[in-house]
């Protein structure tokens, strides 16, 4: 009797966590599909002014495989590069230097913010200085990058076209990530996988939706709506601040849009799991809010969805219940075929579909120890600065 009652709890379970995944494969936005790439776009008659904001902490290592590709834009108008060395200990801002007189290309103007007030993000920080420097030349767009992102060619003129054709106030392309290493392989295609789950790529970019991202390595900005809003100083705080800024902007009454870039890519390598333990948990309790309760329904949540179908499939097969392992294997399938695309996205092998639910146990650990980092008061550490907690963070006046 007890053993029937625990199989039949099993079964129950797996029947829940595919009901979830037919609920996911259907009525979230789409989320697995890959094909979310910059909309349709012409070129307009005159081209905008453009300035390029990049915020920078100790990126020599990635500046020569990063910065001449903006620095070499092919874009027909006015365009610059205010490159902010937002306190490097490494020759950033020396380097960001020498790599335009050795490339030409667009002029670089290099600023320095000094450390950041309280109750200010160091990244915000520059960037709100890059800005503040960018606004002397009254440029129609502002176009925000990260230092470790490599552009294409024409990457702006075809973000400035897609804005200007479809009216966007923001487009932002997640930039493809490096995947080179056995963890990045791993994790990284899974990362961009979960980001679209929360924020539905097709949902971001309808008018009348409440879901806003965008991601902070290319964003296009248009200005007018940065001095409407307020960025960065209405979100100066926040941890997770290219999201920050798409609901500011979308709140405010933009429009966003956001979409799996093709040729821009990140050049930052993360060769061991320490260092995408570390990109993780740095920001997974700041998206939950710093809430108990939502940690404990994502969880729950991930359990569900992730980890109970291969265990109902193990459970199943040796409790010999045809039921239990058929259900669990149902909603492991409809979980792999979701994450096919994504790894076509990557190139990588599809093997590494099924190995998903062990990816996602790994993400729970790592939400798990950035809520326990919050606890112990560390707060969101990156590149030696440690963030406040959200409560220390002192009101605007």
């Amino acid at each position: 009797m007890g053993q029937t009652a625990r199989v039949s709890a099993v079964v129950w379970t797996a029947a829940g966590s595919l009901l979830a995944w037919l609920w996911l494969l259907l009525c979230q936005g789409f989320f697995w599909r890959t094909d979310v790439r910059l909309p349709p776009r012409r070129d307009p008659e005159a081209w905008p002014s453009v300035c390029v904001v990049v915020p920078a902490r100790d990126e020599a290592a990635m500046l020569p495989a990063a910065l001449p590709s903006l620095l070499l834009q092919d874009y027909p108008g006015r365009a610059e590069v205010f490159f902010v060395d937002d306190g490097s200990s490494d020759g950033t801002g020396e380097l960001a230097r020498e790599l335009a007189r050795l490339h030409g290309g667009l002029p670089l103007t290099v600023g320095s913010p000094g450390e950041p007030p309280p109750g200010w993000a160091g990244k915000l920080w520059a960037v709100r200085h890059g800005i503040t420097l960018a606004r002397a030349r009254d440029p129609e767009y502002l176009l925000l990058t990260d230092a470790d992102i490599a552009h294409a060619p024409d990457s702006l003129r075809e973000l400035v076209a897609a804005a200007r054709t479809g009216g966007f106030d923001v487009v932002s392309q997640m930039a493809r990530l490096r995947v080179g290493s056995a963890w990045e392989r791993l994790v990284v295609p899974a990362f961009v996988y979960f980001f679209a789950q929360l924020y539905p790529f097709r949902r971001i970019g309808k008018e009348g939706t409440r879901t806003a991202a965008a991601a902070g390595g290319c964003v296009l900005l248009r200005t007018e709506t940065a001095e409407r809003v307020r960025v960065p100083d209405a979100f100066r705080h926040a941890v997770i601040d290219d999201v920050a800024l798409a609901r500011a902007v979308k709140g405010g009454g933009g429009r966003v849009w956001l979409g799996l870039a093709d040729r821009v890519d990140s050049v930052r390598p993360y060769p061991r799991l320490h260092d995408l333990w570390r990109m993780v948990s740095r920001s997974a309790y700041a998206q939950l809010r710093h809430n108990p309760l939502l940690l404990a329904g994502t969880v729950a949540g991930l359990a569900l969805v992730y980890l109970v179908p291969p265990v109902a499939v193990v459970a199943g097969l040796a409790a010999g219940s045809a039921a239990a392992a058929t259900t669990g294997g149902l909603a492991w399938l409809v979980m792999t075929g979701t994450y096919v695309p994504m790894l076509r996205y990557y190139r990588q092998p599809l093997w590494l579909a099924p190995l998903l639910p062990f990816t996602a146990f790994l993400y729970l650990l790592m939400t798990v120890d950035s809520a326990v980092q919050h606890y112990r008061g560390r707060g969101a550490a990156w590149k030696g600065r440690t963030y406040a907690r959200p409560e220390a963070v002192p009101d605007e006046g």
